[in-house]
């Protein structure tokens, strides 16, 4: 007995001793690589093994630089480690990456330090938001922003929180907007220079949207700057009477940054009632809008308005991405946006111009449009169906664009269709703000419809009740290039790589790889759950990866070897 409890005593000594060297060796790993400033997420293409922010840079192209990966070896890739969300519910999280560790959010409010080459928990931060909090479309959070020794997450309950990187103490907490009112924050926030910026949801419930500004220091609010123009403001008399008070106008999808514009550009959401124009009418500025912000000062340098006086939920909250093109052989500083109306634009991000503007599926919500890329309005008579549907020809999921083959690639909603019915509605605060509703065609009576929250993998779609298709479009002309037809329609996210490779998925479950040039398929594997987010790449050793949520879980895969 004696001997046994010796055996046991040195066993769990020397495991003691083994978990401490371990703790010491990630803290001293976590102290030597603390600190991420501005500079580095501004250069962030100097250092394509990480991920710093939530599209990869600051010009939100979700293009890799890593060329481990390749055309001839894609199909040696392997599963290397599996994180399962211990928390029911579509995953949207897009994880960021730093010096091998990686920071992913989960439903509703928490955060995990992982290590990146084998999935390991270090830390987990948990934030239970306020029992009035209230979010139209799910509890979900789409990820953190890491500025210097710190990790910021947004919270359903409107409040803006700080970590630490190393330990995952909260260091503080702001309070964004009213939880009382339904303000929400489900987008990951933007660190640039020494603040972190993020937008408010809560479009159906009658908010008055903004985004807003923080110091990254000590989260005092550095600026503030309201989606729906107040008395005195330009664009105040797109409303009548009172509705500018509880016009929505959302803004819950992470933005971009111009550093020699000094300009944040974000995607605005719809206004409200969100089917009923009529009770609100006129333009409704700055609702489904880009607008283009002084990251100082939050001052409206410009804006473009998609959809003026938006009766079909046409949220413009897709990702702004960022390119320098030769445009007819002059350069030119462009925004490319799939918006969910239905039409593919192409802006001068210095002005707000419209350069191009071409539908990229069914529309007829809109005859087309008119020299300045204003939409001309043709409603359907009641009962019949309007293309794009509620969902829009895309939605929120992030696009990608690569420099090496000069295309945009998308997820698309093909022959897709809403029936909506307006109705009036007096507004209430923190209750549902929606004028009317809709229905999606189904393929068959009481048939599951494509609509939010379908978690059913089997597909029963037909042609005419919509489908997916993968996008690639030429933004010097707005024309399709090729597309890639799914099975069922997709709400996953977008990411190309220096080789050519186009990486993506869909809501079968299918983990897609495909040549980025012609739209060939490559690589195909079924991960078992719905894939909603965009995958990331990294590398790490020496070793490039690739992370892919699919239903609860987070999969991540390398080449054999």
């Amino acid at each position: 007995m004696n001997t046994l409890n010796t055996g046991i005593a040195k066993l769990v000594k020397s495991a003691f001793k083994g978990c401490l060297v371990l703790l010491l060796s990630v803290q001293s790993f976590y102290l030597s690589n603390a600190q991420v400033p501005y500079d580095r997420i501004l250069n962030a293409a100097d250092e394509p093994q990480n991920w710093l922010t939530y599209n990869g840079s600051y010009m939100s192209q979700r293009y890799s630089l890593l060329d481990q990966i390749k055309q001839d070896n894609v199909g040696d890739l392997e599963l290397k480690w599996v994180l399962q969300n211990q928390v029911f519910g579509a995953w949207q999280s897009n994880p960021i990456v730093v010096d091998g560790i990686m920071y992913v959010t989960e439903r509703p409010n928490s955060v995990m330090a992982v290590d990146a080459i084998t999935g390991r928990v270090f830390w987990k931060y948990a934030h239970t938001p306020d029992e009035r909090a209230r979010v139209c479309c799910g509890a979900n959070n789409r990820g953190v922003a890491v500025l210097g020794d710190r990790v910021f997450m947004g919270t359903l309950d409107a409040r803006l929180i700080a970590l630490d990187r190393i330990n995952g103490e909260i260091l503080w907490s702001a309070e964004v907007g009213d939880v009382a009112k339904a303000n929400s924050v489900t987008m990951a926030p933007l660190a640039v220079k020494d603040k972190v910026i993020v937008g408010v949801g809560g479009g159906e419930f009658g908010i008055r949207g903004y985004v807003a500004a923080y110091y990254a220091d000590t989260g005092e609010q550095a600026w503030k700057t309201y989606t729906i123009p107040g008395p005195g403001e330009p664009g105040h008399d797109s409303w009548q009477d009172d509705d500018w008070m509880h016009g929505g106008a959302p803004v819950w999808i992470t933005g971009s940054f111009d550093a020699e514009q000094n300009q944040v550009y974000w995607g605005v959401g719809n206004p409200g009632p969100d089917w009923n124009n009529e009770q609100r009418p006129g333009d409704n500025l700055y609702s489904d809008s880009v607008i283009a912000l002084d990251v100082d000062t939050g001052e409206l340098e410009w804006y473009f308005q998609f959809t003026p006086n938006d009766p079909y939920d046409y949220d413009a909250v897709q990702v702004p991405v960022l390119a320098d093109l030769n445009w007819n052989g002059t350069p030119k500083k462009v925004m490319m946006w799939a918006n969910r109306n239905g039409y593919f634009y192409v802006l001068d991000r210095t002005s707000g111009e419209c350069l191009v503007a071409k539908p990229y599926v069914r529309v007829n919500w809109s005859s087309g449009l008119d020299e300045n890329c204003r939409p001309i309005i043709t409603p359907q008579p009641d009962g019949m169906p309007t293309y794009p549907g509620n969902q829009g020809g895309t939605n929120w999921y992030p696009p990608s664009f690569s420099p090496r083959t000069g295309l945009f690639y998308f997820s698309a909603w093909e022959d897709y269709a809403t029936i909506y019915r307006s109705e009036e509605q007096e507004y209430t605060p923190g209750r549902a703000f929606l004028g009317g509703g809709f229905s999606v065609l189904a393929p068959a009576p009481d048939a599951p419809t494509i609509g939010i929250g379908r978690t059913n993998p089997v597909n029963n779609w037909t042609d005419e009740v919509g489908h997916a298709s993968l996008k690639a479009m030429d933004p010097n002309t707005g024309e399709e290039v090729w597309e890639f037809e799914q099975y069922d329609v997709s709400d996953s996210g977008m990411l190309t790589t220096v080789t050519d490779l186009l990486i993506t998925g869909g809501r079968e479950g299918y983990f897609h790889v495909l040549d980025a040039k012609s739209g060939e398929l490559l690589y195909h594997k079924n991960l078992g759950g719905q894939i909603v987010m965009a995958p990331v790449t990294y590398m790490v050793d020496g070793v490039q990866y690739v992370s892919i949520i699919s239903g609860n879980s987070l999969f991540t895969f390398a080449l054999k070897g």
